[in-house]
């Protein structure tokens, strides 16, 4: 797969993938990482789907790691209401709202309600298969958050759950939105951090279908500017050091027989 076009400078991708020696004496055998650049949303979700169906057919290929930006797009998961693809007033009961919106939507097998991605905003789609990590669906969702409270922590942005809220905020503000679909226990989709650009495609839906939330981002919070494959380089790291916390019941299992 040689992934979308890229915006990022050759001299910057490779920063991405630096010391190889060192991050493959890290790198668990069955976690692979890859950086796609920037790719329009139906093209990574037909590469996603691609990789869920190898891994359902041979449990030996590897659980991955894409991280890539998208294209402007909305997106909402699978419910028959689609009242969050509009600010209130927008739409009527039971329309997609697709014709008011600035960009496509896509319905699609996650959970959640609609989300907008785009430019400045890193995606992250692990693609794993759960039934080696005791197939607890809860327990992934707290990893995936944990892993970009670490993240944002690194940068000096405290972050946090809420309670029933899946995602990641800054106080009453989210940076973060989290949205997985399950095949055969395989995940799919995954997150959204928003690291930079512009915030505003947010205002012409209800993001996640939360009234009057407050959208933020890393570069928003902090007035620093941020690259996206800078920080997919970090949550990389993350990602390579704490996926054994998913392992651990495999790992407790294998010891046990």
């Amino acid at each position: 797969m040689n992934g979308g076009a890229s915006s990022c400078e050759a001299g910057t991708r490779a920063e991405l993938y630096s010391a190889k020696t060192a991050s493959q004496e890290l790198r668990p055998p069955d976690l692979h990482v890859r950086w796609l650049g920037r790719m329009e949303f139906i093209r990574a979700l037909a590469f996603q789907e691609e990789i869920v169906l190898k891994k359902r057919d041979d449990s030996s290929v590897e659980d991955q790691l894409l991280l890539l930006e998208h294209e402007p797009v909305y997106t909402i998961g699978r419910t028959p209401d689609h009242s969050s693809l509009s600010a209130p007033g927008r739409i009527r009961r039971g329309e997609l709202g697709a014709a008011h919106l600035p960009h496509p939507v896509f319905a699609i097998n996650r959970g959640g309600q609609a989300t907008y991605h785009g430019p400045g905003q890193l995606m992250g789609y692990p693609i794993i298969d759960l039934r080696g990590c005791g197939q607890d669906l809860h327990k992934y969702l707290r990893w995936l958050e944990q892993l970009l409270i670490d993240l944002l922590a690194a940068y000096g942005i405290a972050s946090s759950r809420r309670e029933s809220l899946t995602g990641v905020w800054v106080g009453d503000r989210k940076i973060a939105s989290i949205g997985v679909g399950i095949r055969h226990w395989i995940t799919m989709h995954g997150f959204a951090l928003n690291v930079s650009g512009d915030l505003s495609p947010f205002d012409h839906i209800v993001p996640c279908g939360i009234n009057n939330v407050a959208m933020t981002s890393m570069e928003k919070e902090t007035g620093a500017a941020f690259s996206v494959i800078r920080v997919a380089a970090s949550i990389e790291k993350l990602a390579l050091n704490q996926i054994g916390d998913l392992r651990v019941i495999r790992e407790a299992q294998s010891i046990n027989v």
